[in-house]
């Protein structure tokens, strides 16, 4: 099997200007927030309860890496379920509610390019979607950490990088773990990673984790 594709740099680097421009309306930046962590969530339950092992052929169970990936899985879904509480905590401390409907024009676009029907390649680029989006969330809130003029904020989000660039790196070494489309896994990584950069660079600004703004190539 091919070794892990090394942790590429987004090849969409973004601005410290984004953060005020995503920190204009806080409350609105916290339901953002809020809907993607109940998203991330139920991305990898999901995940566990189509693909409980990372092949779906007979015996699968017994193959080297399953018990590695359900309850890797199931500590991902357990981490974005806590940053989900916490985000709520900050937004409903703040006045805020949370909105019943959520449009993220950055997740649906990588998402359309998912191969589905094909189980092997539909769940390795799930993973690589998922290591994206994790990815682009870990740079976000490095930025907000840094550069966010409310310290609560800034705390909050300093303390969540390290979880987002675990994530980032769990996704990554669960593909691995896929043998059926190991000869193509770094090619395709390569490939959404000039898709994520496409669509970022598209994207208009507002108050969202995922917004567009200032940034470019890396």
């Amino acid at each position: 099997m091919d070794a892990a594709p090394p942790i590429s740099p987004l090849r969409w680097q973004t601005s410290a200007d984004w953060v005020p421009l995503a920190t204009q309306d806080p409350l609105a930046l916290l339901n953002d927030h809020a809907h993607l962590e109940r998203k991330a969530t139920t991305n990898a339950l999901e995940l566990i309860s189509r693909w409980p092992y990372p092949v779906e052929v007979a015996g699968s169970l017994a193959r080297p890496g399953a018990d590695r990936w359900t309850r890797r899985l199931a500590a991902i879904a357990r981490d974005e379920a806590r940053h989900l509480t916490q985000v709520l905590g900050l937004l409903m401390g703040r006045g805020g509610h949370f909105e019943r409907s959520h449009l993220n024009p950055y997740a649906a676009a990588l998402r359309d390019a998912v191969r589905r029907g094909d189980s092997h390649r539909e769940l390795l680029d799930r993973l690589l979607v998922s290591a994206l989006i994790e990815a682009r969330s870990g740079e976000r809130f490095r930025l907000l950490a840094e550069g966010a003029g409310d310290p609560e904020l800034a705390r909050f989000y300093a303390s969540l990088v390290a979880s987002e660039e675990g994530h980032f790196r769990v996704f990554l070494e669960l593909a691995r773990l896929i043998p059926e489309v190991a000869a193509g896994l770094h090619e395709r990584w390569a490939w959404f990673l000039e898709r994520e950069a496409a669509i970022m660079a598209a994207l208009p600004p507002g108050p969202g984790i995922h917004s567009g703004g200032p940034g470019g190539s890396a």
